[in-house]
């Protein structure tokens, strides 16, 4: 398989495609996305884990909202991984992830991932080169584990923005009321590492099992029409039923 280069990666849509076309696309998807969640709820066999990764500002909660905002309030549940606790500091890093991950008849979203433990941590030098493969390692075994010992279908996208467009959404937060509760100093700081991130996140692309789905997000709109055509084909391809009535 061809090592995947992030420089080389579009950060928005193709030139002939066009915001007003698929708004209405966008729309079916969303309403079909919400019907199937319902019979994955009434089936209870399988279950749907969305990894939401990507700078600050490449929009994990604006995908979250538009994507599975039609679904009903039950069965769908949404967890970010922040700094660990002092009780999670004292398990293995994935002690807390397991007790996030979805029930069969669940959608769950990680909004900031597992994977913040080997981003954040590596660029930044709390953890050694060694621990990174290691830790790379049990979380390839812990997703396969989850898809196949519990019907979870894994999707996992990287929200690929670029530099530009990034200072532009934290831009934003400063000059929007609307988006001061959004900002965050300690994002600014991040950016300057951006180099740091990009060369550990190809990283991640390439050490996965489990694909992932680069998403092109200077554009929200083509955000939302990638997403959704991925999640609603991975649903439809479940073959899910209502379950008879029971006697």
């Amino acid at each position: 398989m061809a090592s995947i280069k992030i420089a080389d990666l579009p950060t928005g849509p193709p030139a002939d495609l066009t915001k007003e076309e698929v708004e209405k696309e966008v729309k079916k998807r969303t309403e079909r996305i919400a019907k199937l969640h319902q019979q994955m709820v009434a089936e209870n066999k399988n279950s749907l884990l969305i990894v939401l990764q990507g700078m600050d500002g490449s929009g994990k909660d604006g995908a979250t909202r538009n994507v599975f905002g039609q679904c009903a309030p039950y069965g769908v549940r949404t967890h970010s991984f922040k700094k660990p606790t002092d009780e999670e500091f004292g398990h293995d890093f994935l002690w807390r992830v397991h007790k996030q991950a979805p029930l069969k008849g669940e959608i769950m979203i990680f909004n900031r991932s597992h994977y913040e433990d080997i981003l954040i941590q590596r660029v930044h030098g709390w953890i050694s080169e060694e621990r990174v493969q290691k830790r790379m390692a049990a979380i390839n075994a812990f997703e396969e584990l989850m898809q196949f010992d519990n019907n979870t279908i894994v999707l996992k996208f990287f929200l690929h923005i670029s530099k530009d467009q990034q200072l532009l959404e934290l831009q934003q937060r400063l000059d929007d009321p609307k988006k001061h509760w959004k900002h965050n100093a300690g994002d600014w700081k991040e950016r300057e590492y951006w180099d740091q991130y990009m060369r550990c996140y190809e990283d991640v692309l390439n050490w996965s099992t489990i694909p992932w789905h680069v998403v092109p997000v200077d554009k929200r709109w083509y955000r939302d029409y990638l997403i959704t055509d991925i999640v609603l084909q991975a649903m439809e391809g479940l073959n899910m039923q209502y379950p008879p009535l029971k006697e």
